[in-house]
């Protein structure tokens, strides 16, 4: 199912078994109320509204509003499952980017996180973009921004943090916090419309560790501490909680209290190996909005369940 197609299911979902208003179904998905009458339109054209909605449609559209309630989402958006695990990222990175463009305004700018995935979700969100993404970076680490180190590759305009993710020292890192432009780029993260990040696992082959960033022997003494992921390089327990790292002091990223401050929210991660990491930052309130894949989801409601008995 694409992105299209998601959305003609979810519009109809709305519409005859929640018994929404075409109006309250615009404010729920961001989109004009002409726009809802056409995907209604299609949804009776394509067969997906019937005396019955298609099981499969069904099956997600179900797990979505468990997700959803559950962690107390705006919304969830699932995609199925990508068999190639190389190409998973990319699939996520892609329903992501379509997601976002349907609520972006012209003149709208997006806080981006660091990682492989907003990377890619970047790229294709300019890509489909008739005008330039206008994206803050909400870390340090300007070539986590650049894919391929070419910024003429996508239509975007970039406003970077001049400083490294991590500094040398803490003293260092205060000093770099406190310079103009740094400080200026907080700012503007206050006023983007959407924020995007992604979540990071404590597997060996994370970014975070591909990246040089830290260590195994930094994930190992992480892991002890209780750290079972990172947003925005903050590494947190399987609640949610800061864990207290060495790294944290040096670290040029926005708050995580910050972060859950801003308005739209959206988490862009998928794979077995990241379920702890994406429960635990569900579990700590900082997102608005999940974007995964089917058999992700299935496995944090079914985590969630067990963990409860």
């Amino acid at each position: 199912m694409n992105y299209e197609e998601w959305l003609v299911v979810k519009t109809a979902w709305y519409y005859y078994f929640e018994n929404m208003t075409q109006q309250k179904i615009a404010e729920v998905l961001g989109i004009s109320r002409m726009r809802v009458v056409k995907l209604l339109e299609k949804a009776r054209k394509t067969g997906v509204v019937q005396f019955k909605m298609r099981e499969d449609s069904t099956s997600r559209m179900k797990i979505e509003k468990q997700l959803t309630k559950q962690y107390g989402l705006k919304d969830t958006f699932i995609v199925p499952t990508n068999p190639d695990a190389e190409g998973a990222n990319e699939t996520i990175a892609r329903a992501a980017a379509m997601y976002i463009r349907d609520r972006l305004d012209e003149n709208a700018f997006i806080n981006m996180g660091y990682g492989d995935t907003c990377s890619r979700v970047l790229i294709n969100l300019a890509t489909m973009s008739e005008n330039p993404v206008s994206c803050v970076s909400l870390t340090g680490g300007v070539n986590y921004y650049l894919p391929h180190n070419d910024m003429n590759l996508f239509n975007a305009k970039l406003y970077l943090i001049p400083a490294p993710l991590i500094a040398s020292t803490k003293e260092i890192a205060i000093a770099m916090q406190n310079e103009a432009t740094v400080v200026e780029f907080s700012r503007m993260a206050q006023l983007s419309s959407i924020t995007v990040v992604g979540i990071g696992g404590m597997e060996e082959e994370a970014t975070i560790v591909k990246s040089s960033i830290i260590n195994k022997n930094d994930v190992l003494y992480l892991k002890m501490q209780g750290a079972v992921g990172d947003l925005l390089c903050h590494f947190i327990d399987k609640d949610g909680n800061l864990v207290n790292a060495d790294i944290e002091d040096r670290l040029i990223s926005t708050p995580l209290n910050t972060l859950k401050n801003l308005d739209n929210v959206i988490g862009v991660s998928a794979g077995s190996e990241k379920v702890d990491a994406i429960r635990a930052v569900l579990r700590g309130k900082y997102l608005d909005v999940l974007v995964t894949d089917e058999e992700t989801a299935l496995k944090l409601l079914v985590t969630e369940e067990i963990i409860a008995k």
